[in-house]
């Protein structure tokens, strides 16, 4: 009985993705591409059928025949189903921040090339095929997109530099869309005869491109809002699997943009901010669910594409393999015209890093084509409106080019990588090696003795291991250059990526843990990258900046201060100083954890001289660190011990979940009873998630009350001040006043340092001080710009409520006088909070000339009212 219908076409897709396993093996084996060895067998299966249909003795597979080669697919569904979900997953799969460095290469890969070989093999074409100029133009964008897969397989076999792959799969996710686009400006003009305009249609490829940018970043963040505010692992993967069809489908059929380009933007934000937003466990089933999805559709493109092969090459003349030398020489002529003349431009413009030489001849011959010229292919010749000898011009040329690319270079592209040597490690990486190596070997040779003594190997078992695992010890240290091939400068920079990378590590291991803000931990992530990148670009300088930048308040901090300065709205900024304070906390456990790994890894590694000059790098970030955190402990001490209580709780939790599960796995203890403990620790768990509430004007009265300057005010009064006065939380560097600006409030130093330079002397202000009272009082503008030396502490007083306070209680004038007096006899500023046991600078504050003038400069003491 002969199979037909749909169950033939789910038999037909269980068939070929049992033809694709099959494949696997056998490429290796022959050391061939799978992509490359799947072309061929896609054309043998469809060699195959077409027999089997035309032979009168094997009837029984003709269901099965038909199915194969008349898929229920055209060619535009058959990009709607499988485009999407390729450009979303190379997406994913990119590493964007190295990547936007190569931004420029990127770029002139995926689209001026595009455009260069389109007009290139078109018009090299023109003389020959007896075509109309623009019928070869539209040949030439057809066949203009390049496949990655094939090369990026090859190159991961073989191990290749990883750059090289980075730059084939980053010019993959653009190229597709320029070819479409073009493809799609050109087919019009053939079908209908239509004059083509280049200025309409240069500004119709620009807005399809930028469009897409944006939709694609758009949809990508508000998918990201969704995953958050729903927090489920089913749910999260689930909008992954629906996010590039969306996209896709919003951008190509309703906005009119590029779908493949708005793809690959929401791919790629989801690869930056996906792991700071989903859960490392699921993200990591996430790439692999994707993988996978990717590794079926990719192969059934391939074989499917192939099959169509036969068909397409019905009628083929031997002037067709002339047109198809042509194409293919002017194809490769313009592809190394770009990578060739135009890459060193970018270069030597500092656009984007210079690339090698070996680079370049690989990535020119390493232009494969692949299933979607094909399908491109496919769609000139299923559309009616195209004429018969146009669609058997288009069919044979593009489906022949495909061929000489799959069976010519992608069969000698490897044997190419190998002949320049690409497979082999860097001077750097290799001397790293040998570095790595005879230490490492050292210590397994050493550990290997001791458990061969502990488990009672006999002396003859154990001794030719451990002779072995010693000699390949002293070979590696023989070979070791790494003193002679790395300098002080390579190593801290070595060294630094290795501390930040680590810190990457240790962040997406600690999120792990539930309750942990992913606001807190998306920008603890963001700020570990950015100075992998830094330290990887400007070394030590890059890497300190980075880190910087981390405590710096953010732009969402500073606005939700500048709200609750001026539009008296507390929560925002209560929100942010909660996550700063997290986010302090938990860079401050990551601090100590990187100095000890620096000191047990790093340092026996790239020696004693660069652990010191690292370990002086990581305390100085580390003082920083403190004393930021340090300035919040001293004002919100409650909160801070109960936030580590709750992250500590947290640790402990996660100790326990993995103490049973060693206990499960070592069988002491059964199914049941690890379920019923586990199901307890959730329990204990869901009740840490609850965010802690922050009180942000928690003390203020208390700390007006025990400042100095408002000694003797009434109790009513200190309230309302209280209620009255705003918070400012100031960083390094960062500008209070500048100079000749009003000053329109009055700050008070609850903890911190300021500086400022006036009349050529420095004025330094601590603990204690007001800053700008007496331009508040006497209508004067800022002498000089007013900065923040350390992260500090103020309270704000508008200069309206200062003047208020002043005339209303003249004891806060004689506070003045009186602090005046004692700094003039050398007497230190008095401690804010009692018991506080805060150690202020020497000079602190003693020339705060704004505020403590000398005496003839203050305004006369009011009478006291009897």
């Amino acid at each position: 009985m002969a199979v037909t219908g749909l169950a033939a076409v789910l038999l037909v897709i269980a068939l070929l993705l049992v033809v694709v396993i099959t494949v696997q093996p056998i490429a290796r084996k022959l050391e061939l591409s799978e992509t490359v060895l799947l072309a061929i067998v896609g054309i043998i299966i469809g060699s195959l059928a077409d027999v089997a249909l035309r032979s009168s003795h094997t009837s029984a597979f003709n269901g099965i025949a038909e199915a194969l080669l008349d898929f229920p697919l055209n060619s535009e569904e058959f990009l709607l189903i499988f485009l999407p979900a390729l450009v979303f997953q190379g997406a994913l799969a990119i590493d964007v921040r190295r990547l936007a460095h190569e931004t420029g290469t990127v770029l002139l890969l995926a689209v001026v090339a595009v455009v260069i070989a389109t007009a290139t093999i078109g018009f090299a074409l023109y003389p020959f095929a007896q075509m109309p100029l623009v019928v070869c133009l539209l040949l030439g964008s057809i066949v203009a997109t390049t496949d990655p897969s094939a090369v990026a397989g090859i190159f991961r076999d073989i191990g290749a530099a990883t750059r090289l792959t980075r730059l084939v799969e980053g010019e993959a996710l653009l190229n597709d869309a320029a070819a479409i686009s073009i493809f799609s400006i050109l087919l019009p003009s053939v079908t209908l005869h239509k004059a083509i305009h280049l200025g309409d249609a240069l500004i119709s490829f620009v807005v399809s491109f930028v469009g897409a940018l944006i939709v694609g970043v758009v949809v990508g963040r508000l998918t990201l809002v969704m995953m958050s505010a729903i927090a489920s692992s089913a749910a999260e993967i689930t909008l992954t699997v629906a996010l590039p069809y969306v996209v896709y489908i919003l951008s190509d059929e309703i906005l009119g943009v590029s779908g493949v380009v708005a793809t690959a933007a929401a791919g790629l934000t989801l690869s930056v901010y996906g792991p700071s937003t989903i859960r490392p466990q699921t993200w990591l089933f996430l790439n692999q669910l994707w993988q996978q999805l990717v590794f079926w559709a990719g192969s059934l493109v391939f074989v499917l594409a192939s099959m169509l092969v036969p068909r397409l090459l019905v009628g083929m003349t031997r002037w067709d393999w002339v047109l198809i030398l042509i194409a293919s020489v002017a194809g490769l002529v313009a592809r190394a015209a770009v990578v060739f003349g135009m890459l060193p431009l970018l270069a030597w413009t500092r656009l984007s890093p210079p690339v090698p030489t070996p680079f370049k001849v690989t990535m020119v011959w390493g232009g494969l084509r692949g299933a979607i010229t094909l399908a491109l292919a496919l769609a000139v010749t299923e559309n009616e409106h195209v004429s018969t000898p146009v669609a058997h011009f288009i069919g044979i040329i593009a489906t022949g080019f495909v061929l000489i690319t799959l069976l010519v270079n992608g069969t000698t592209l490897r044997s190419l990588v190998l002949f320049l040597k690409l497979d082999r490690l860097s001077p750097i990486d290799e001397a790293m090696r040998h570095q790595v190596l005879s230490i490492g070997l050292g210590n397994v040779c050493t550990r290997a003795k001791e458990l061969g003594d502990e488990l009672g190997f006999s002396a003859d078992a154990s001794r030719s291991v451990v002779d072995h695992l010693a000699r390949r010890a002293e070979e590696e240290q023989a070979a070791n250059e790494f003193d002679r091939a790395l300098s002080d400068i390579q190593r801290v920079n070595l060294a630094l990526i290795t501390i930040a990378s680590q810190e990457r590590s240790m962040l997406l291991d600690l999120f792990r843990m539930q309750g942990l803000s992913r606001r807190v931990m998306e920008t603890l992530l963001r700020s570990s990258e950015a100075a992998i990148d830094g330290a990887r670009l400007e070394g030590r300088l890059g890497y300190v900046r980075a880190l910087r930048k981390r405590l710096s308040p953010s732009l969402r901090f500073k606005a939700a201060q500048w709200v609750h300065n001026h539009l008296r709205l507390d929560r925002p900024l209560m929100l942010c100083m909660a996550e700063r304070f997290e986010m302090l906390m938990v860079a401050h456990f990551i601090s100590i954890s990187l100095t000890r790994f620096m000191h047990e890894r790093l340092e026996p590694t790239l020696g004693s001289r660069i652990g010191e000059i690292v370990a002086e790098v990581l305390s100085r970030q580390r003082k920083l660190l403190d004393e930021a955190l340090e300035t919040l402990r001293l004002h919100y001490h409650g909160y801070a011990e109960a936030l580590e209580n709750r992250i500590f709780r947290q640790i402990a939790l996660r100790l326990e979940s993995e103490e049973y599960t060693t206990l499960l796995s070592e069988s002491l203890i059964s199914d049941e009873l690890s379920r019923e403990l586990l199901k307890e620790l959730e329990r204990r768990r869901h009740r840490l998630v609850k965010r802690m509430s922050f009180d942000l004007r928690s003390g203020i009265e208390d700390r007006l009350k025990h400042a100095a300057i408002f000694k003797g005010l009434p109790g009513a009064e200190l309230h309302d001040l209280a209620t009255t006065t705003s918070l400012r939380f100031v960083a390094p560097q960062e500008v209070i006043c500048r100079k000749g600006r009003k000053m329109r409030a009055i700050y008070f130093i609850s903890a911190g340092l300021a500086e400022s330079h006036v009349a050529g002397a420095d004025v330094l202000y601590g603990a204690g001080d007001l800053i700008g009272a007496q331009e508040a009082l006497h209508g004067w503008r800022c002498p000089g710009t007013i900065r923040a030396v350390q992260f500090g502490h103020f309270m704000v007083i508008t200069a309206s409520r200062f003047q208020r306070l002043i005339e209303d209680y003249p004891v806060v004038l004689e506070n003045i006088q009186n602090i005046l007096r004692k700094r003039e006899a050398g007497e230190q500023p008095i401690a804010l909070l009692p018991g506080a046991n805060r150690k202020v600078e020497d000079d602190a504050g003693k020339d705060a000339l704004m505020l403590l003038a000398p005496k003839s400069q203050l305004p006369p003491a009011p009478e006291t009212k009897e």
